[in-house]
């Protein structure tokens, strides 16, 4: 049915935000027209792959 089924988004956690980061969060995905979660997926994604295998930051050298 799927090519890779196991590329389906089937795997869920939970955060907890203060009042004032969830208001910056909906704020932040009003603006782009964006979900909050799929902001949240994003930037997590984004950050995750700044990890080397060691989990160490991997910062550009200029």
């Amino acid at each position: 049915m799927y090519p890779d089924p196991k590329r389906l988004k089937n795997n869920r956690l939970t955060v907890r935000f203060d009042d004032y980061e969830f208001a910056l969060i909906i704020a932040i995905a009003q603006f782009q027209g964006e979900q909050p979660a799929a902001l949240l997926r994003e930037l997590v994604l984004k950050e995750a792959a700044k990890l080397d295998q060691n989990g160490n930051l991997i910062v550009a050298k200029k």
